[in-house]
């Protein structure tokens, strides 16, 4: 009979959290590293209300010609849909750019007493930043047109 350990694989992180004794150590979660803050970021939350966020881009849209959307680890659907959404309602021309990336992200194991030492633990987690944007026509300006 196969037991369940070999059947689901826990990740080194999740084995780790197992170990933890919560009356000895308390984990806590450092804020990830973020790509510097421009006018027209928007960094995708599973807690923040999607309509919400959905307004801020099309206001984003409105006012410039892109918006870039960043997601991480769980909100990474929600920052697709969202991308989705805001090309789908938009007036014009919209495209859409992908990129992902892997982010490294840093947990500190913090002893409750003094027997133990504290801890550092880094573990990777998955990343999406869509860039969406109007697409002006493809007519060459008279003013860019080069003679002989």
């Amino acid at each position: 009979m196969i037991s369940e350990e070999e059947v689901k694989p826990k990740s080194k992180f999740a084995e780790i959290k197992d170990l933890i004794d919560k009356e000895e150590f308390s984990l806590r979660k450092r804020l990830p590293r973020k790509l510097p803050k421009r006018t027209n970021d928007v960094y995708v939350s599973r807690r923040t209300n999607f309509k919400q966020q959905l307004e801020r881009c099309h206001k984003l849209m409105n006012s410039g010609n892109e918006v870039y959307i960043h997601g991480l680890g769980a909100a990474i659907n929600r920052a697709v849909n969202l991308a989705l959404e805001v090309k789908k309602s938009s007036i014009g021309n919209v495209e859409t750019e992908t990129q992902t990336s892997t982010v490294e992200l840093v947990d500190d194991l913090e002893p409750e007493t003094d027997e133990h030492e504290p801890e550092i633990f880094i573990r990777n987690n998955s990343a999406v930043h869509i860039k969406v944007f109007k697409v002006t026509g493809t007519s060459v300006e008279p003013d860019q047109i080069q003679l002989p």
